[in-house]
């Protein structure tokens, strides 16, 4: 009887400590994902605001830019 008490009680432990493991790594793999992710956001805003500036200023060389990436003949 004490036998099987303890054993579901170091299982438990066990459990417990598995847990707290994998939820620690998860933590830290979530917060580069969001650190990966605001990076990605500031860049992508940036290169919107220089196409931006580039298609006001220079409409030939966006339409160039826009043809090089999107690879569509744009007329």
């Amino acid at each position: 009887m004490m036998r099987t008490i303890f054993t579901i009680g170091l299982f438990a432990l066990l459990g417990l400590f598995a847990l707290k493991i994998v939820f620690g790594i998860m933590a830290g793999l979530f917060g580069v994902f969001f650190l990966l992710l605001g990076v990605a956001i500031k860049i992508a805003i940036i290169g919107g605001a220089v196409y931006l500036v580039i298609r006001i200023v220079s409409p030939s060389t966006a339409k160039q830019l826009r043809n090089k990436f999107s690879g569509s003949t744009v007329v």
